[in-house]
Order: structure tokens, then C-alpha cells, then sequence
């Protein structure tokens, strides 16, 4: 039995997809309406985490932050009580590389095998079983998870020891959240020269500076649709942990510090909810 906790944008579709290709299920999300889906399609619901672990050999997380990740691995009715020795946590959530390396070893207390799994891609990526997992950990618990995680993913990236997957996962983030900014920069400073939005998005869309992700971007632009793919909360969050992880690593980051807190500017405009590529109609309310 596979155990999934965390069903938000990510956590659902991945669940999905593991439940599609005839892997027995149990799930566990704050809460349960998130689940009915799963439920109705044959995925059994537990009452808590503990419950998951207690009927999982492999436990699979997708969670919002840090702290909703060791609430729930540790916390009351926390799930690693309840995995037998031996068993394995999977955790796909986007967090900082010394939290990560602090789950390993508290999952190492209990003689439970641990790998961090994080996934670039969002929403769309996440339904059709098109993501990339950047894994830590150790190389046999990744190969047990691999048949899991094809199902889910269009690659497998192995990084290295426990933290290395979350790292290069801060690394994809950052690069994600910067290109969006300057791409939502650069659009507003067309549009105030006179040029057209349309024109302006194209334009750097087929030149030798754009990014595959901006393509998904463009219609959400262009109509003023920014339901959310990855909500532009979570993006801060992640610029938020490289911060953290570059303090800890004594790197000086300006310009992510900068772009951290546009973000979260928009945060405070309302906007947490929608698509990180909101902070287009952001900056565009600055003018």
C-alpha cells in the first residue's frame, strides 16, 4: 500500500496518477473534499498521517512549507510513528536543504529509509504525469521508488546524498521566480513605449532570451486569467528558503532578496492566490 499526504494542486494529480496505474492508495489531506475524487476512484481516506503510515510501506508527501512538514512527520498523530522500521518516506514538498537533512535523521532515529523528491513542474506537468524529480537520498531506496515515480514524472534526476534534491530544487525555483519577473518587467516597459502587449510577449517569447515555462504564461497575460498553476505564495515562500539557505551557506543573493520581496509586495496586493505570473498585473499597477 502507497500513502499519500498533502492533496493540494501537486499532491492530487500525483496521487492520481499512482492510483491510475493500479497502486493501491491511501490518502490523508487536512481537508477531506480535497480527497473525494480519490476516494470515489478507489483510494482509500485515513482519519490522520498516523493512519496513512500505520497501513503504508511507502509514504509519499506534497506539503506547503517546513513547518506543515514536520507537524505532520512529528507532530501529534505524526506519520513517522507509525511506519514500521524499514519503510520509506518520500517527501516531494519544496523546502531547504538543512530542513531536509534534519527529516533524514529524524527518520533515521526510527531506522525509516528517507529520500527528498522535490518536482519542477506545476499543475499541468503534475496531470499528465510529465514532472522531473530531482532525488536525494540513497540510490537503492530511489531505484524501489522508481516504477512510483515514472508514473508521475517524465524524469528522474539523481542528485546525490540526502538535501541535494531539495537543493537543486531551490536552484530551478529561483531561476523560475526571477525569469518571471523580468519577463513581466520587460513586457510593462513595452507597453509603456507604445508598444503592443501582444506584440511585446511574442516577440520575447521567439527570441533568444525566453524560457519554455513563459510560453504557459502568455494566455494568462494576455486575458488577465491567473488561476493559479503555482500560486504566487508559494513562490515567494521558495525565494524566501534560497535566502535562508544562502545565509546559512554565507552567499550574499541581492537581486533574489529583491525579487523576494517584489513578491511579496504582490502578496499584500491580494494576489497570494493566483499564479506567480500575476506579478505581470502586479508591476503593471505601478506605473
Amino acid at each position: 500500500m502507497i500513502g499519500f499526504i498533502g492533496l493540494g494542486i501537486m499532491g492530487s494529480r500525483m496521487a492520481d496518477n499512482l492510483l491510475n496505474n493500479g497502486h493501491d492508495l491511501i490518502v490523508y489531506n487536512r481537508s477531506r473534499s480535497k480527497a473525494e475524487t480519490l476516494i470515489s476512484a478507489g483510494a482509500k481516506w485515513a482519519e490522520s498521517p498516523l493512519e496513512v503510515a500505520i497501513n503504508s510501506d511507502i509514504v509519499f508527501t506534497m506539503l506547503a512549507n517546513p513547518h506543515v512538514v514536520e507537524s505532520i512527520a512529528i507532530g501529534e498523530h505524526g506519520f513517522l510513528n507509525g511506519l514500521s522500521e524499514g519503510k520509506l518516506w518520500v517527501d516531494c514538498s519544496t523546502v531547504n536543504p538543512s530542513f531536509t537533512r534534519k527529516m533524514a535523521e529524524e527518520a533515521g532515529k526510527r531506522n525509516i529509509r528517507f529520500l527528498d523528491a522535490p518536482v519542477a513542474g506545476s499543475k499541468i506537468p503534475a496531470e499528465n504525469g510529465e514532472l522531473v524529480f530531482l532525488v536525494g537520498g540513497n540510490k537503492e531506496d530511489l531505484e524501489e521508488v522508481r516504477p512510483m515515480l515514472e508514473v508521475m514524472g517524465k524524469a528522474i534526476n539523481y542528485q546525490g546524498e540526502h538535501g541535494k534534491g531539495t537543493s537543486m530544487k531551490l536552484v530551478v525555483n529561483l531561476m523560475l521566480g526571477q525569469t518571471m519577473a523580468v519577463f513581466a518587467e520587460a513586457v510593462n516597459l513595452g507597453e509603456a513605449m507604445g508598444l503592443d502587449k501582444a506584440t511585446v510577449i511574442n516577440t520575447l517569447l521567439n527570441g533568444p532570451t525566453t524560457a519554455p515555462f513563459l510560453n504557459g504564461k502568455k494566455e494568462k497575460i494576455l486575458q488577465n486569467n491567473y488561476e493559479a498553476e503555482f500560486p504566487l505564495e508559494l513562490l515567494q515562500k521558495d525565494l524566501q528558503l534560497v535566502s535562508q539557505t544562502a545565509y546559512e551557506n554565507n552567499l550574499a543573493m541581492p537581486i533574489t532578496n529583491l525579487t523576494k520581496e517584489i513578491y511579496g509586495l504582490a502578496k499584500q496586493q491580494g494576489l497570494s492566490k493566483d499564479d506567480f505570473s500575476a506579478i505581470y498585473k502586479y508591476l503593471s499597477n505601478k506605473k
